[in-house]
C-alpha cells in the first residue's frame, strides 16, 4: 500500500489517501512545531508521494497553519483541485468575543470566510466541526453548514471530538431535512486510547462515517522512544503529560510493538500505525510530523500489514473495559436466541426459558 492507494471516506465518494497529513505542527508560533521552510518541505514530500489529504484548523498555531498551506497553494495553484483540503471551525481566536468561536451560524460563516482567505482558495473540501458546542442547537449548526455547501464554499462536512449521541442526532436531523450530513468522524484512537470503541466507533460503522484517527501514536508514547530500557525518560514540556502514562502497562505494549517490529524489520511506530489503520471503520489515519524524517518514517507504515495473530496480540493487551450497557452485551445472545446459532454465533439457552411441559402465562 502507498499514499496513492486511495480510499473513499466513509459512505461518500470522496477519495483520500490512507494517511492524512496533519498540519497542527505547521508554524512555531506556540514555541514548538515546524518552521515555515520545513512545513513547506513536508507538504512537497507528502504530495510528491501521492498524498492528497491535508488536515488543519483555524485554531492551529494561531491560524498560521492555514496560512502556510495557503501560501503553498498560492505558489502551486495547479495542485489545488488535486488535493483534499480539510479545516475546522469552533476555535475562538478572538479573546472577549463570545461569537468568535463555537458552532453558531454567525461564528461558522465568519470562520469559514477567514479560512478561505488564509487558505487562498474559494472552497473547502472537508469542513470539520472541531468540538461540540453545548450552547448551540445542533440543527442550527447543520443548517449553517448546509448553506455553506449550497453556496459552493464547502464540499463535505465532518465532525470531531463530539459525543456519539449528538453526532447521531445531527445526521438523522440532516437526513430528514434533506441537508448534507457528516461523512467523517475525527477522534483520538490508538492502542492506548480505545474508549472510543464503546460508542463512537459502533456509531460510525452504523451511520457510515469514515473514521480518521488523530494521535495514533498517543503523542509519541507508542513511537518506541520511551521504553523500559531507558526508563521512559522524557525531556522538555511533554514530561508532565507523559509522566502519568509511563507505567508498566505502557511499557508492556511498547515491548510487544518492538518485538513485532523486529520480526518485520520495521519500527514500533510503524507497527502502532498499522494496527490503527487496520481497525474497522478507519478510512484515513492522521499523521503529524514536525520533521521531514518523521513524515518518511510514518509513511513507511503503509508497507506493513499485520497478520491476524499480531493484531490479536496487540488488541488483547489493550482491550478496553466497556461500561453499561455494552458490559451486558455478552448475555444478550442467550436472551435473544439461546440454544440456536445466528450469524455463526452460538449462545446457550437462558435460564429463563420455558422447560418441557411449561406453559407461557
Amino acid at each position: 500500500m502507498s499514499l496513492d492507494h486511495y480510499v473513499t471516506l466513509g459512505r461518500s465518494g470522496l477519495r483520500v489517501s490512507p494517511l492524512c497529513l496533519g498540519a497542527m505542527t505547521f508554524g512555531e508560533d506556540l514555541g514548538w512545531g515546524s518552521s515555515v521552510e520545513e512545513s513547506q518541505q513536508i507538504l512537497d514530500r507528502y504530495i510528491a508521494l501521492g498524498g492528497n489529504f491535508i488536515d488543519t484548523a483555524n485554531f492551529y498555531t494561531k491560524s498560521h497553519s492555514e496560512k502556510i498551506i495557503g501560501d503553498h497553494l498560492g505558489r502551486h495553484p495547479a495542485r489545488r483541485d488535486r488535493l483534499v483540503i480539510a479545516t475546522k471551525f469552533s476555535g475562538n481566536l478572538y479573546p472577549g468575543d463570545p461569537n468568535g468561536g463555537g458552532s453558531g451560524r454567525k461564528s461558522i460563516i465568519n470562520a469559514c470566510e477567514h479560512s478561505l482567505r488564509r487558505l487562498q482558495t474559494d472552497y473547502i473540501d472537508l469542513y470539520w466541526l472541531h468540538n461540540w458546542d453545548v450552547h448551540t442547537p445542533i440543527d442550527e449548526t447543520m443548517a449553517a453548514l448546509e448553506d455553506l455547501v449550497r453556496a459552493g464554499k464547502v464540499r463535505y462536512i465532518g465532525v470531531s471530538d463530539t459525543p456519539a449521541w449528538k453526532v447521531a442526532e445531527a445526521n438523522v436531523t440532516a437526513k430528514f431535512r434533506g441537508w448534507s450530513a457528516f461523512i467523517g468522524l475525527q477522534i483520538e484512537y490508538s492502542l492506548l486510547e480505545r474508549s472510543v470503541e464503546q460508542e463512537l466507533v459502533p456509531m460510525a460503522l452504523e451511520l457510515g462515517l469514515g473514521i480518521t484517527p488523530w494521535s495514533p501514536l498517543k503523542s509519541g508514547l507508542l513511537s518506541g522512544k520511551f521504553n523500559r530500557q531507558n526508563g521512559g525518560k522524557v525531556d522538555g514540556a511533554r514530561g508532565a503529560y507523559f509522566a502519568s502514562h509511563l507505567n508498566e502497562h505502557t511499557f508492556t505494549v511498547v515491548d510487544a510493538l518492538q518485538r513485532i517490529a523486529t520480526a518485520h524489520d520495521s519500527t514500533p511506530a510503524r507497527v502502532a500505525l498499522a494496527w490503527v489503520r487496520q481497525q474497522p471503520g478507519v478510512s484515513s489515519t492522521i499523521i503529524g510530523a514536525r520533521r521531514l524524517s518523521q513524515l518518511d518514517d510514518n509513511i513507511a507504515s503503509l508497507e506493513l500489514t499485520l497478520d491476524a495473530a499480531e493484531l490479536s496480540e496487540l488488541s488483547a493487551l489493550t482491550q478496553p473495559t466497556l461500561g453499561f450497557p455494552q458490559s451486558m452485551q455478552p448475555i444478550f445472545p442467550s436472551i435473544h436466541n439461546g440454544g440456536t446459532r445466528v450469524n455463526g454465533v452460538y449462545a446457550p439457552p437462558s435460564p429463563f426459558i420455558l422447560q418441557p411441559g411449561d406453559q407461557p402465562y
